[in-house]
């Protein structure tokens, strides 16, 4: 029982991180948090069921046009809306990305409209049994995916030139610009890896909801929660700040009550903040990657 909650806890845990890279991913290079990171994710996954009815059920083609799909749209939000105001308050910038998130939920809502659908299940029900623990087929995937995904952005931090310029950015973007690096397209990019990591999330969500226009906002909120644990600057430490809430709330859920799953989170960040108000991993967080 503990162990299968633990597991599963952990495959909730890796949706929350792929939101909270996003949000610290954006947040490192622009100062800005980014509150529509979720409806880019749910833009993606009412993409993926559309292209799912129209391509006979090809998860691969479903998947290839989302993450285009949804790349556009974090690069368009950039361009015409976060780009005219780069160098406003916080509170400009944090008004201008809850005003994209009203307008994607209308957009979203006039399109689709505001009735749940179902998104066909990619895996069968029947769990698989690995170590005498019953494990879903589904959370498994998103785990295995989830690790995969981090695996390749280390690879693209540490060894590729736009990996190492969004990291020189971080650090210093006058520096930056000063050596030569092309701030503005190292921006723009960010917004880009923001929208395939909200595609990938979109869709390995869809098939454990319902797909509707508020499908992902209490994602975003533990996205943010686990952000926050690193300080809003460190990619690990906002993995395991999201692998921590999603354990706890599994556990919450199956030992306390499923009522206690909904503030774990806010309880686990109000403990973050009183004891290290720049997060568990603020203190490096512009050393790392």
């Amino acid at each position: 029982m503990l162990a299968q909650q633990i597991v599963s806890g952990l495959a909730t845990g890796s949706l929350y991180a792929l939101t909270a890279i996003g949000i610290v991913l954006i947040f490192r290079n622009t100062r800005t948090i980014n509150l529509a990171q979720g409806d880019f994710s749910m833009i993606g996954a009412f993409v993926a069921l559309v292209i799912l009815e129209h391509s006979g059920g090809s998860l691969v083609v479903a998947t290839l046009v989302t993450i285009v799909a949804v790349t556009v749209l974090a690069v368009v939000v950039e361009r015409l809306i976060m780009r005219p105001i780069e160098g406003s308050d916080w509170l400009t910038l944090f008004t201008a990305t809850l005003g994209v998130f009203y307008i994607l939920h209308g957009v979203a809502g006039w399109i689709w409209g505001r009735d749940t659908k179902s998104f066909p299940a990619l895996f069968s029900s029947a769990p698989l049994s690995i170590g005498g623990t019953l494990i879903s087929q589904a959370h498994l995937f998103n785990i295995l995916v989830a690790a995969v995904v981090g695996g390749i952005l280390y690879l693209f931090f540490r060894f590729t030139k736009p990996g190492i310029a969004m990291r020189a950015i971080t650090e210093d973007p006058v520096a930056a610009q000063l050596m030569g690096i092309p701030v503005r397209s190292i921006v723009l990019l960010t917004w880009a890896v923001g929208g395939v990591l909200a595609a990938i999330s979109g869709i390995l969500l869809a098939p454990l909801v319902y797909v509707s226009t508020q499908m992902m906002d209490g994602v975003l909120v533990k996205g943010y929660v686990g952000a926050v644990f690193g300080g809003l600057y460190s990619l690990p430490g906002a993995v395991i700040g999201s692998l921590i809430i999603g354990v706890a709330e599994n556990l919450a859920g199956g030992y306390l009550g499923a009522q206690y799953k909904v503030t774990i989170a806010f309880v686990l960040i109000v403990l973050v903040l009183a004891l290290k108000p720049r997060g568990l991993f603020g203190g490096k967080a512009r050393r790392e990657i």
